[in-house]
């Protein structure tokens, strides 16, 4: 019996460990690539607590739709213009508190010699 006890009292101390690493930080902003007429952009949102607090991409004051729940769209032209080669991610800043935004894959790679190009649709 005190074995089963032990093998219990294991398994639920591994699952109390494992919960943080699952959990999402709320205020962690995101980007996603959308259409924008003719051209692609990238669509970052966030939240913020105080609906007139500045937000900036890369260090540029940006106007955002929303007001707790806020989103940007930037085209990705200017995202490439306002960003190091190859960066994975942006640096966005609510109200003078920075945090990074993961990019698609590949966005802000260059793809010169790409031979072929697969597409599965979910």
């Amino acid at each position: 019996m005190a074995r089963f006890n032990m093998l219990v009292l294991s398994g639920l101390l591994a699952a109390a460990s494992a919960a943080p690493a699952l959990a999402t930080d709320p205020a962690a902003p995101s980007a996603r690539l959308v259409e924008c007429g003719s051209e692609s952009c990238l669509l970052i949102s966030g939240r913020r607590a105080d609906t007139t607090a500045s937000i900036s991409i890369n260090g540029h004051v940006v106007a955002a739709e929303g007001a707790r729940r806020w989103r940007v769209r930037v085209p990705v032209e200017t995202v490439r213009a306002w960003s190091v080669p190859y960066a994975r991610t942006l640096t966005v800043s609510v109200a003078g508190v920075s945090r990074d935004a993961r990019l698609p894959i590949g966005l802000l790679g260059k793809a010169e010699n790409l031979a072929m190009v697969i597409v599965r649709v979910k």
